[in-house]
């Protein structure tokens, strides 16, 4: 028997989604079809290559809609120096929310030292924005979930507001398993005693209102029921939205 989606749930999750184009052939006029769409629907941001960052910031200048963009994107690989300065040019464009890729590579090899600097720096650029940090931890290149637990300790200890799956580049995305890690340690007071709230984003691989689902459940069932708010959890997804909105016009 197939679960019928809830329109409740969906207007829940419509509000949560960072509505991504980071696609290699994204332009000023998809960037400005995606912010309409964002603002139409109260998406919570949008998610756009840096280049598109003031084009994005001036269509939504009246909306309550996010500006989130990425950096050390996708590989993790660039030099700190290098991601310090793409990470303060798109805050100077409008850029509200910076999503940067942890240096994982680096980090699995044994070197804290350089993904330290690329977090420090973003972090110190942001909080001086009043901007948020999501930290990408690429979680289908990680081992195991052992791993996934400790770098998400990592990336809160060094400014995550955010800690955030995948960059969707890689062959496996997001996951209910890595998921369920990462919100372990949101819920660990040990690994939060930081005074700060910090957030989950999954991202790559959401298409579907059951994937919404389940998603939403897992951070209810852990955090507790109206944990999950734009401050607190987004899906960073391009499709989601249009099966999100295929369930409230079937309701219709």
């Amino acid at each position: 028997m197939t679960t019928r989606p809830d329109p409740q749930l969906a207007r829940r999750a419509i509000g949560l989604i960072d509505l991504t184009d980071l696609s290699d052939t994204s332009s000023v006029a998809d960037v400005e079809g995606l912010c309409a769409r964002a603002a139409t629907h109260g998406t919570a941001a949008v998610c756009v290559w840096p280049d598109f960052v003031a084009r994005a910031a001036h269509v939504l200048r009246d909306s309550r809609v996010e500006i989130a963009t990425v950096v050390n994107f996708p590989t993790g690989d660039e030099r700190p120096f290098a991601v310090g300065v793409l990470t303060e040019r798109a805050l100077a464009d409008g850029a509200t929310e910076i999503d940067v890729v942890v240096p994982y590579r680096a980090w699995l090899a044994g070197d804290t030292e350089r993904p330290e600097q690329v977090l420090d720096a973003v972090r110190s650029l942001t909080t001086d924005a009043g901007a948020h940090v999501k930290v990408i931890l690429e979680t289908g290149m990680l081992p195991d979930l052992g791993a996934v637990d400790r770098i998400a300790r990592f990336a809160v200890a060094h400014g995550a507001d955010f800690i955030k799956t995948s960059t969707g580049k890689t062959d496996v995305s997001a996951t209910p398993d890595a998921v369920e890690a990462m919100l372990a340690v949101l819920a660990d007071a040990d690994a939060m005693a930081t005074g700060r709230i910090v957030g989950i984003k999954p991202s790559g691989g959401l298409r579907t209102a059951a994937d919404a689902a389940a998603y939403l459940a897992a951070a209810d069932r852990v955090m507790g029921a109206g944990w999950a708010r734009p401050s607190t959890f987004r899906f960073g997804a391009s499709g989601l939205l249009d099966a999100l909105l295929a369930v409230l016009d079937e309701e219709a």
